[in-house]
């Protein structure tokens, strides 16, 4: 009878498909060297390369009866991970461009008033949330777009995506905020 480290990929898919947590179990101990040395080369830090390979794993586990690999595993969790890593790349990157704004205002500015303020915040957290309800790849796409300013060429090359694919995100999500924003405009 063969145990599990001598199964192929395409076996364990098929016993994962089925709720067999050894194959999973084995799917995990296969690749998580791999996985984790990618995220590490790109972030630099052991502690966020260990999330991201602990989500990507929680992902493949939450969706095991639906999950259709047309490559190879590794193939799929390699991109499963970059995709993550280019997220988490974006999101630092979006911090780092707040922080450096905020350091920028002249202190002597004037301050605004108090409904100005929540009115930004409001209109800030609208926006946020019409960019958060954005599926995630074109989430993603628009956040390395508008907010970290790559170009379509640069998007295209990181995510392994044709840059006609990078413009049909960017267009779709930009529908989306244009539909909210002209809701909220609306309403005032």
């Amino acid at each position: 009878m063969l145990t599990y480290p001598s199964y192929t990929d395409a076996k364990l898919l098929s016993l994962l498909k089925k709720d067999d947590i050894q194959a999973f179990e084995e799917i995990y101990h296969r690749y998580w060297k791999l996985l984790l040395s990618i995220a590490l080369h790109k972030l630099n830090d052991l502690s966020e390369a260990e999330e991201i390979i602990q989500d990507v794993f929680i992902d493949v586990w939450k969706r095991r009866t639906v999950l259709e690999i047309s490559a190879s595993l590794k193939s799929y969790l390699a991109g499963a991970v970059k995709f993550k890593v280019y997220t988490t790349l974006a999101s630092r990157y979006r911090m780092k461009q707040k922080r450096d704004a905020l350091q920028d205002l002249p202190v002597t500015s004037l301050e605004p008033g108090a409904d100005e303020i929540y009115q930004l915040k409001v209109l800030q957290e609208r926006i946020t949330a019409a960019s958060n309800a954005l599926p995630e790849r074109c989430r993603l796409i628009y956040n390395l777009s508008r907010e970290s300013g790559y170009s379509n060429k640069q998007i295209a090359y990181q995510l392994h995506i044709s840059e006609k694919t990078v413009e049909t995100q960017i267009t779709r999500a930009l529908k989306h905020l244009r539909s909210v924003l002209q809701g909220m405009l609306s309403l005032l």
